[in-house]
């Protein structure tokens, strides 16, 4: 194990569905340095900038008309590779560049990669984003994380030369609410392999959720709003890929609490994107839309690029102010001009390649994705019968004025305060950090599942026949802590078991979760196991009379199993990567 307690400094990883950063601290002076402090630094990739938080060139172009933003930066999650799966570049540099005007001037095509990320998430193959053939996600997530390790390291030992990197390095990484424990597990497995942990089971790595992370950063805007202890507020974090919501309680000390399951769902603002690529399907044809995916990725990434920094940003949902915009196909993806047929092809000829995005169009396209958010908010606010004062959007969608507006519109008279908090995007690295310095900032939690263990018990009448086994037995889920309760940082729930038989000489606990707080056995529809912990029962001669008390205790991000043989007083323990 690591020795935690010469940790110096904190760094929070944001890896984000479209943009990734990060923040970092010493923990002597815990000072938090502004985004007006920016310092070009010239690494391999001249677009980088680093501040406390990591930002990126794009943004500024793509908000060069809000001078707010100014100096809020994140690099794209984005990957380039060669045909060998060589890694050329990442983050701005790997998206895909205009296309040549001169065919002499062309270059083999790179492999660009994007949402990789969302091949963690719950969702259908078919909905995945493509990934070059033989390229594994996990590989192209260490690959990315591996690229930020070289500049994290840099940066930490320009700062602070004496600092043992990583073993005097505590990072925080955030995650999605809806994640399961496998999908974690993967991102400590990735973690280690792009070199920030001395092993994979390293205690100088822990996990927040990006609402959680989000809400801690949060809670210093309630006392501009004149919210004191007992508020309780909701965070809708808006991001690329997902949107995740929590809703918390301020307690006293500046400490929270969590009063409702988090919940969230794959609704970024990617999904705006997916749908101008349907609008392009219906008009173009789908199946030259297929084929300009598979044999011209890059080119259909720069179009969705043109779309966003004409179109998307800047919809803010008013006709009168919104005028018609015109894509140039010939000029921006000329790729896929041979794939159109038909009278598609006699459409856009006529059209001299030219295509209108006008205010419906448009229109179209967001509502879809913004009235699944609108849901989860609805849903969110019945979830508890406190009174929610204050609900803050955070993540880059926030910035879209047409969800704000929507939002606002909706909830207005649920909700007195709806606001965007000072740089949204940074949101999550930000309270992520703050996390990372003070994990006692984070007071209570509430169970996202059924956690439980697997039992033997004596078959009875009512039972199902089918499940006796020939000794007379049936395996259920014996319920331990419940889904949906409110539980304290180290709360432990606990469970005495004794041997089946006099002779056994060893027990195991199969530890369960679900959804479903009634479930009754362990292979039923949504268990899914947690893990398991073997311990030894010694003295055989002393039958049944060997009892062992078996405890879960919830910690910050990690639920730790204990077996105490109340005889000899042995003690087991094992931990496993909380369902949050």
């Amino acid at each position: 194990m690591n020795n935690t307690r010469d940790i110096r400094v904190v760094v929070a990883i944001d890896f984000g569905t479209t943009f990734s950063g990060f923040a970092y601290s010493n923990k002597i002076n815990p000072e938090t340095i502004t985004n007006d402090t920016v310092m070009v630094r010239k690494l391999k990739y001249r677009f980088f900038l680093r501040i406390i938080t990591f930002r990126l060139f794009l943004l500024n172009m793509i908000f060069n008309n809000r001078p707010e933003q100014t100096g809020v930066f994140k690099t794209n999650t984005v990957l380039a590779y060669d045909d060998n799966l060589q890694l050329v570049a990442w983050g701005y540099p790997a998206l895909a560049q205009e296309p040549p005007k001169k065919k002499k001037l062309q270059t083999k095509p790179r492999k660009p990669v994007e949402l990789f990320k969302l091949h963690l998430a719950n969702v259908k193959d078919d909905d995945k984003p493509p990934l070059p053939p033989g390229l594994d996600p996990r590989k192209a997530i260490t690959d990315y994380l591996h690229e930020m390790n070289k500049l994290v390291s840099e940066t930490l030992n320009s700062r602070w030369p004496g600092i043992r990197y990583p073993q005097q390095v505590r990072f925080v990484l955030s995650v999605p609410s809806e994640w399961h424990h496998d999908a974690k597990a993967i991102m400590r497995e990735c973690m280690f392999n792009a070199g920030y942990l001395e092993n994979r089971q390293s205690e100088n790595l822990e996990f927040t959720t990006e609402p959680e992370a989000a809400a801690v950063y949060c809670m210093k805007s309630l006392t501009e709003h004149h919210l004191s202890a007992g508020s309780s507020f909701m965070i809708v974090d808006c991001g690329g890929g997902t949107v995740d919501l929590t809703t918390r309680t301020l307690l006293p000390g500046m400490k929270l609490s969590e009063i409702t399951e988090r919940s969230g769902d794959l609704c970024g603002s990617s999904y705006v994107d997916r749908e101008f690529l349907r609008f392009l399907g219906r008009k173009l044809g789908y199946a030259a839309m297929k084929k300009l995916k598979e044999n011209h990725y890059g080119q259909m990434q720069y179009l969705v690029q043109q779309f966003c920094s004409r179109v998307k940003f800047s919809f803010n949902g008013n006709p009168n102010e919104f005028s018609t915009k015109e894509l140039d196909i010939e000029r921006v993806c000329p790729a896929l001009m041979e794939y159109v047929t038909g009278h598609a092809k006699e459409q856009m000829e006529e059209a001299d390649w030219l295509i209108e995005l006008d205010f419906l169009n448009v229109k179209e396209m967001f509502d879809p994705v913004v009235n699944k958010i609108i849901d989860l908010i609805t849903k969110q606010l019945a979830s508890t019968e406190r009174r929610c004062s204050a609900m803050f959007l955070v993540g880059g969608f926030s910035e879209s004025q047409y969800l704000q507006q929507q939002i606002r519109r909706q909830f207005m008279n649920q909700v007195p305060i709806i606001a965007v908090p000072k740089h949204p995007i940074a949101a999550i690295e930000r309270g992520a950090l703050e996390y990372g310095l003070n994990m006692e900032i984070v007071q209570t939690r509430v169970l996202k599942f059924c956690y439980g263990v697997e039992v033997s018990a004596k078959w009875e009448k009512g039972d199902p026949p089918e499940r006796r086994t020939p000794s007379g037995r049936i395996f259920k889920f014996h319920r331990l802590a419940l889904r949906g309760v409110e539980v304290a940082v180290d709360q432990k729930f606990y469970y005495t078991a004794g041997p089946v038989v006099p002779n056994q000489t060893d027990m195991t606990f199969n530890i369960f979760i679900t959804p479903d707080n009634n479930a009754k056995y362990c292979d039923e529809d949504g268990m899914k196991m947690l893990g398991k912990m073997k311990i030894d029962l010694p003295d055989p001669q002393r039958g049944k009379n060997r009892l062992v008390e078996f405890t879960l205790t919830f910690g910050t991000m990690e639920v730790k199993a204990t077996a105490i043989n109340k005889r000899t007083g042995q003690i087991y323990e094992s931990s496993f990567i909380l369902e949050f």
